[in-house]
């Protein structure tokens, strides 16, 4: 038996002539595609307040998911129990809602290619419960010690392991071993007059428990948290109008993750709902954006060896120097778009339905350097943080909340502002980028994104650009 055969015969207690048999009922109603996931998944957070542990949770959930596709119809049904007989009445119910003409026969399943994008040993929810919970109270101490005004501090550490087994009637067998782990710290400053202010770091990815005791401890991100909070207790409101805003490298990539990179699936392009339907091969940013979603860069919170439905995920090149080149796909949309998966298709459980979503997105580095981005600024705004935002993927519009942001004036950073929105429209923001920095940098490894009520983790990056007409929501 091999390697992959004795894992999954060993967490889900089934041979592949089981999955042969269940693929195969699964399209004896009808159908034109079908594909079984199952998901083996071990969770652990711990919740530190007031310098305090307030919760630590340990858990096992497993299930199986199973997918029958006819034309644009899809059958879906799953269940948490994996005896054969409740697998066999979820194929069942999901090959009976996508029934059509029979395709009675055998489907012989063979191991797919994949990546080894996280080649980790160990797992951090297979190391000791303590040396996790050590995480979070270093933290507390950290962002305690960095001012006397930090008055409050929350720490949060999670981590997951997934096995996920994917059998379909491509003959695809694939299965893969998914770490993830991340923290996160929240710091409160208390001011001399005025409300508090928070700052707010964290990171992770698919990594092993040494990640936080020697590349990002938990010092760094509690002392990134702290900082951020005690510098906004002197910001000043943040002025209103059109103005040029420049973007700092990393985690405000966000904001092209939500009003680029949502309107890019191909979804929403299919349905011609998206501000960028049916305009590939066009120019739709500036000749300096080159956007690009790339699920293969190694132990990225956003990567994986293989998508949710089995397919090797794979770098993207979405916009190239401004023009069009394509969606984000998953196996459902690229057969009625009659175009290839890009190793996009993504669940958040077995629970759920795969659609196409991003991994870890972000916009290439140019040539320009960041200081001279700043220095080319009369007057304007630099973001380095967000908090949230709301985007409307029909019209690309979009409105962001800066958590970090300083005024520019006269070619130099100045006074730190609170309370900034940033307002536009995703595709014609990109339009006026006129600047794009050589500094490059991905986020620390904390993204979520939401979509139709499934989360999955992602990166973000971009390098620092400038922006030339943005409108900003203040108060000043």
């Amino acid at each position: 038996m091999e390697f992959s055969e004795s894992i999954f015969a060993a967490r889900f207690q089934i041979t592949r002539q089981d999955l042969e048999r269940y693929v195969a009922e699964a399209l004896s109603h009808g159908g034109d595609y079908a594909d079984l996931y199952f998901e083996y998944l071990e969770t652990s957070s711990i919740s530190l307040d007031e310098s305090i542990v307030k919760s630590a949770t340990q858990g096992v959930s497993m299930g199986v998911g199973v997918r029958v596709i006819a034309g644009e119809r899809t059958g879906y049904a799953y269940s948490d129990d994996l005896a054969p007989e409740k697998i066999r009445k979820a194929v069942r119910v999901a090959a009976y809602i996508a029934a059509g003409p029979g395709k009675p026969g055998k489907y012989g399943l063979h191991e797919g290619v994949k990546h080894d994008l996280y080649p980790v040993l160990v797992s951090p929810t297979e190391t000791a419960f303590a040396d996790r919970v050590a995480l979070v109270k270093r933290a507390d101490l950290a962002a305690r010690a960095y001012d006397p005004r930090i008055f409050q501090v929350q720490a949060v550490y999670a981590d997951n392991l997934r096995h996920v087994l994917v059998a379909t009637s491509d003959s695809v067998l694939t299965l893969d071993r998914q770490p993830l782990a991340r923290l996160s710290v929240s710091a409160l400053a208390r001011p001399n007059g005025g409300p508090p202010q928070r700052g707010h770091a964290g990171g992770g990815g698919r990594v092993e428990l040494g990640f936080f005791l020697q590349e990002k401890t938990p010092e760094h991100f509690a002392t990134e948290a702290a900082r951020e909070a005690v510098v906004m207790l002197d910001a000043v409101e943040a002025p209103a109008g059109e103005m040029t805003v420049v973007l700092g490298p990393g985690w405000p990539g966000i904001l092209l993750h939500e009003a680029v990179g949502h309107g890019l699936e191909a979804d929403f392009n299919r349905k011609g709902v998206s501000a960028f339907s049916g305009r590939i091969g066009q120019k739709v940013a500036s000749e300096l954006c080159t956007v690009v979603d790339d699920g293969t860069i190694n132990s990225r919170r956003g990567s994986l060896n293989v998508d949710d439905e089995g397919h090797p995920t794979q770098r993207n090149v979405l916009i190239e120097n401004g023009v069009l080149r394509g969606y984000l796909q998953d196996k459902l949309s690229s057969t009625l778009m009659h175009s290839n998966s890009t190793g996009s298709g993504r669940r958040e459980s077995y629970a759920h339905i795969p659609m196409p979503r991003m991994t870890n997105t972000f916009l290439l580095a140019g040539e320009s350097d960041p200081e001279d981005i700043i220095r080319s600024v009369a007057k304007g705004l630099y973001c380095v943080n967000f908090g949230g935002g709301q985007v409307d993927i029909t019209s690309g519009n979009f409105v962001f909340s800066a958590s970090e942001s300083y005024l520019i004036e006269d070619g130099k950073l100045s006074r730190p502002v609170r309370n900034a929105t940033l307002i536009g429209n995703g595709p014609e923001a990109l339009k006026y980028v006129s600047m794009v920095g050589n500094d490059l940098r991905l986020d620390e490894g904390i993204g979520v994104c939401g979509k139709e009520g499934q989360s999955v983790p992602v990166g973000v990056g971009i390098p620092t650009l400038k922006i030339d007409r943005l409108t900003v929501g203040g108060t000043a």
